[in-house]
């Protein structure tokens, strides 16, 4: 009988267990997420694990034997309730592979903008600092369009979105 555990690593391991494992002959599933992190002012990205510390393993119950998978390293530990390994549904495991990027099976989180068109922002940092608009939309991943008074007309200007705070009035 074909089951997915949960098998917990040891810290920053995931990928030592995942090889150790997949050497001895077993299936183990490793999410990855794509995380946009800021470095010296730019934006980049770097793929880490979805679950920090956890790996999925794919066990013939019949065939295979839990036991090993505790002492591979890599890992801490099997993780279990009381004296029951955990058992996680196939179907959690199906669900988590097709949020994936079909090409490389990645994921990527999508931030929902807690921004609605009309919210009055005030800019915070760049050239604009101190500056209140109103959020017109997003311009991108991590850019927006924010509607400022210069001159006495409203002009559309592109900032970051880590950029703005909501502003109380305008």
């Amino acid at each position: 009988m074909l089951r997915w555990y949960l098998i917990h690593t040891k810290p920053s391991s995931e990928a030592v267990a995942l090889t150790n494992l997949e050497r001895q002959g077993y299936e183990v599933y490793f999410p990855r997420v794509v995380q946009t992190l800021r470095r010296t002012g730019r934006r980049c990205e770097r793929i880490g694990p979805l679950f920090p510390r956890y790996l999925f393993l794919h066990l013939n119950e019949g065939q295979q034997a839990l036991r090993p998978v505790a002492f591979t390293t890599g890992v801490a530990t099997v993780v279990r309730f009381g004296r029951c390994y955990t058992v996680v549904p196939d179907q959690v495991i199906h669900d988590l592979k097709a949020r994936a990027e079909p090409h490389s099976g990645l994921h990527r989180l999508k931030c929902q903008s807690k921004l609605a068109p009309g919210a009055a922002v005030r800019i915070r940092l760049g050239p604009f600092d101190g500056l209140e608009g109103v959020f017109e939309r997003e311009a991108g991943a991590d850019r927006v369009i924010v509607l400022l008074k210069l001159l006495g007309q409203s002009a559309p200007v592109c900032v970051s979105l880590d950029s703005i705070v909501l502003s109380h009035a305008v």
